[in-house]
């Protein structure tokens, strides 16, 4: 590891023009590490399965289900990271990536810390829109009041991630996320199997994992930073231009997200209110496409930290290069996850759940969910090309624009086809997302690189 650690490797601002290989250095490692994060899940499920009890599989999935959303809303620090630090990375500026990332852990460190204080409250708020069961709650804030204490690892890790990213060093983001999801599966089979420990085990596996990966995060960090010679003081990491530029960043991004989660929280709450057959067979459908959405995340990985360097280094050349052969990859492998779903979709539901009434709905929505990577890859790919450029005003309007329209075709739809017209819809919603984020592409490109032009 440590001689991975040392490679020397040259910014884009070097002649080279970018290729197929920058592309899938980035993308694979992603696809790989995001490939294991349903596996967490997985597991947790079959070593609390062995207990024997419903309501304590219930509560690990309501406990892993609330810091889901919450790390979900602090995207923004491992969005946001990559982008400035791609952009300072293309124009050589070491004090300005040193910085980058100290501005990052602060902002994660704190936010986590606030998490604990706040712990409280988020059970309170949490627990009350789940509306569980009494035996359910109760062992969900067992997994929680465990769990909440590494809430500044957790977003610390997030803040690494985008660091990773935007320094094109995919691979050890790669290792980090390996380490972290395997040391998480393995100590829950020893502490709740070999140990007894129950949901309580749960919690302190994702606990001891979320840090010591965090350790590891900040060591590889560290390496990177002493070997290339970079360093910012204080004066530098707190610069307030700096500073307001991050937060700026880092705000828009937080309202995109909360408003894309508005979505998926409505979504979720529409498939309950159609009843439980419903609700089980959208849950089976959106755990299939979340793996094909985990999988495209890579390309769109690798269209931030490309763009990020290429606009940093001022090449216009290589900018579109990285938006050209990104968005090739992307979408040859968005048609293939589609194709894939609608031919082995059945095959998969049958696996999935053993309800006859499940599997019947769930085949009848299938071709949505078979759609939805084809559909939805152009606006995941339009994402990591602004979050690279840092155009997060862009995406967070644009966001607003796709949520309004969603709610709109929702209400039209829905009377008259019911949940297929709640899937339609959310197709509907990736499509306007696309189509806005294409139509601010030429000003995003024109501020880019002719700057003073897009001032007069």
């Amino acid at each position: 590891m440590s001689a991975n650690v040392s490679e020397e490797r040259q910014p884009l601002a070097s002649a080279r023009p970018i290729g197929h290989r920058d592309v899938v250095t980035i993308a694979l490692p992603i696809m790989i590490s995001n490939a294991t994060v349903p596996l967490i899940g997985f597991v947790d499920t079959v070593v609390v399965g062995q207990l024997g009890e419903a309501y304590l599989i219930g509560g690990v999935a309501v406990g892993a289900t609330i810091f889901s959303y919450l790390y979900w809303v602090f995207g923004f620090l491992r969005m946001g990271t990559t982008g400035l630090t791609a952009q300072a990375l293309g124009a050589q500026d070491g004090v300005e990536i040193a910085a980058n990332l100290h501005r990052a852990l602060l902002i994660a460190g704190a936010a986590g810390l606030a998490m604990i204080a706040g712990q409280s409250l988020i059970a309170l708020t949490a627990f009350y829109v789940m509306g569980a069961s009494e035996a359910v709650e109760k062992a969900a804030y067992t997994y929680f009041s465990i769990r909440i204490w590494a809430a500044p690892a957790g977003l610390i890790n997030f803040a690494l991630l985008g660091w990773f990213i935007g320094m094109g060093r995919a691979g050890l983001a790669f290792v980090i996320q390996i380490f972290l999801n395997v040391l998480n599966m393995l100590l829950a089979v020893l502490f709740v199997v070999g140990l007894g420990l129950g949901v309580a085990g749960v919690g302190a596996a994702a606990l001891i994992a979320e840090w010591a990966a965090t350790f590891l995060g900040l060591y590889l960090t560290w390496a990177i930073l002493a070997r290339r010679g970079y360093r910012a003081d204080l004066r530098q990491v707190l610069d307030l231009a700096r500073l307001r530029r991050t937060f700026q960043v880092n705000t828009d991004i937080m309202i995109r997200t909360a408003l894309a989660l508005t979505v998926v929280v409505f979504f979720t709450a529409q498939g309950a209110r159609s009843g439980d057959v419903i609700l089980a067979a959208n849950a089976v459908l959106n755990s299939i496409t979340m793996v094909a959405i985990y999988l495209l995340d890579g390309f769109a990985f690798a269209a931030e930290s490309l763009v990020g360097r290429a606009i940093g280094a001022r090449a216009q050349q290589r900018f579109r290069e990285a938006v050209r052969l990104s968005t090739i990859w992307a979408a040859l492998t968005g048609a293939l996850l589609s194709l894939v779903i609608w031919l082995a979709g059945p095959a998969i539901i049958d696996f999935m759940t053993t309800s006859a009434d499940v599997r019947v709905a769930s085949r009848e929505y299938l071709v949505w969910a078979a759609l939805l990577p084809i559909v939805g890859v152009w606006c995941y790919q339009l994402d990591g090309i602004f979050i690279g450029a840092t155009r997060t005003a862009d995406m967070r309007n644009m966001m607003l624009l796709s949520v309004l329209i969603f709610f709109a075709v929702w209400a039209v739809l829905q009377p008259l086809y019911a949940n297929h017209g709640l899937w339609v819809s959310m197709l509907i919603f990736n499509v306007v997302r696309a189509v806005s984020l294409m139509a601010r592409f030429s000003a995003l490109e024109r501020a880019a690189f002719h700057p003073l032009a897009q001032a007069h």
